[in-house]
């Protein structure tokens, strides 16, 4: 082997180690596979954690600038999760989860019809659950996650300002896993994150559309 060779799998393996170190120290982070990290809106809206300002975000692409129009309807539970299955795995849909026994122990049961327009929730995923929620008024249901968002801003708890539900227009999901929440904003998904953090900022190039509240926007810009 050339000394050049030699260097470049020498580089090669240096890269890769980095990155399998990166990994564990994400997984380390979120308890692993096989650990509930949260549940819902609130985990995966990014209402516990870190907080941070930003800009406008003028310089955001405005992509296919149908916004809210411009996303995948579902029409039934069971034709969300084929959706998000083309995506990541959710190929076993219940409508209960596993470690929630009562409306007590659950932390989506607040997610309801009257306040959130929740007509049903679904779960999926062996180890990472996935939460997808059916919609019937969507406004009503990003007024709602808003009133959230502020709540906890004027708690202290400004949360990550990076991330929210993925939505599209008669559902909203979120999964425990930060790798599901990035798949499924791959360009052609149909499927958006509603942020309504004040001072979200995403990088050049990320879309920002205007959601159906003022104050909200529709982005494919997910950081966990």
């Amino acid at each position: 082997m050339s000394s050049r060779t030699a260097a470049r799998t020498a580089t090669r393996t240096a890269a890769g180690a980095t990155a399998l170190a990166a990994l564990l120290t994400l997984t380390a982070c979120e308890g692993g596979d096989d650990a509930a990290v949260g549940s819902g809106i609130a985990a995966i809206g990014g209402l516990e954690g870190g907080s941070g300002n930003g800009g406008d975000g003028g310089n955001a692409k405005k992509g296919n600038g149908l916004g809210f129009k411009g996303l995948t309807k579902a029409g039934s539970m069971a034709e969300a999760a084929r959706i998000i299955n083309g995506y990541t795995k959710c190929d076993r849909i219940s409508s209960t989860k596993s470690d929630s026994s009562s409306s007590d122990s659950d932390p989506d049961a607040k997610y309801d019809s009257k306040t959130y327009s929740v007509t049903e929730r679904g779960y999926c995923g062996r180890r990472n659950v996935t939460t997808i929620f059916m919609i019937k008024d969507p406004k009503v249901f990003q007024a709602a996650f808003k009133a959230e968002v502020e709540k906890d801003h004027a708690n202290g708890k400004g949360g990550n300002i990076n991330s929210g539900p993925i939505i599209g227009q008669d559902f909203a999901m979120g999964s425990e896993s930060s790798d599901a929440m990035a798949a499924l904003l791959a360009p052609g998904s149909g499927m958006l994150l509603l942020n309504c953090h004040p001072g979200f900022n995403p990088p050049s190039g990320f879309r920002k559309e205007p959601s159906l509240v003022k104050g909200c926007i529709l982005t494919d810009y997910y950081k966990d």
